[in-house]
């Protein structure tokens, strides 16, 4: 994984350093698609002089290389996902947890869209909202 990102900074013309392949490396292993500043706190210890700043600017720079998605759950700052491909979203109202939902089919959806607004659908994101299982255990209590 790691000489894949490195050939990628590098081809684009982008600096390979210790933190931007820290970012990707934390990010690739997790589906708990993280925002930026939970990104920096659980690389804060490791580096300890890397900035936000430098998390948001890698985050840019890995979606300009196509390595990362940017999502916007309806939040107040974007997660973050390393799997590109077209998958939808829930969202935990209660706690804020965002997941991959899988094995939906949007295709037919998506046709849908494209014949009904003669669009050119270049992409798209699904997102749902709901009390995910542990809240609604929560809630019972």
């Amino acid at each position: 994984m790691e000489i894949c990102i490195t050939s990628l900074l590098r081809e684009k013309g982008f600096k390979v350093t210790p933190q931007r392949l820290a970012i990707y490396n934390m990010l690739a292993s997790t589906h708990s698609h993280p925002n930026a500043e939970m990104i920096f706190n659980e690389l804060q210890a490791m580096y300890p002089t890397m900035s936000l700043a430098t998390v948001y600017k890698t985050m840019e720079i890995l979606k300009e290389i196509g390595l990362v998605k940017i999502l916007n759950a309806g939040e107040d700052s974007f997660r973050y996902d390393a799997d590109t491909s077209d998958h939808p979203h829930v969202r935990c109202m209660e706690c804020g947890q965002v997941e991959d939902v899988d094995n939906i089919d949007s295709v037919d959806f998506v046709k849908q869209v494209a014949q009904g607004t003669n669009y050119k659908l270049v992409n798209q994101q699904f997102y749902f909202y709901g009390i995910c299982p542990s809240c609604q255990r929560k809630e019972l209590n």
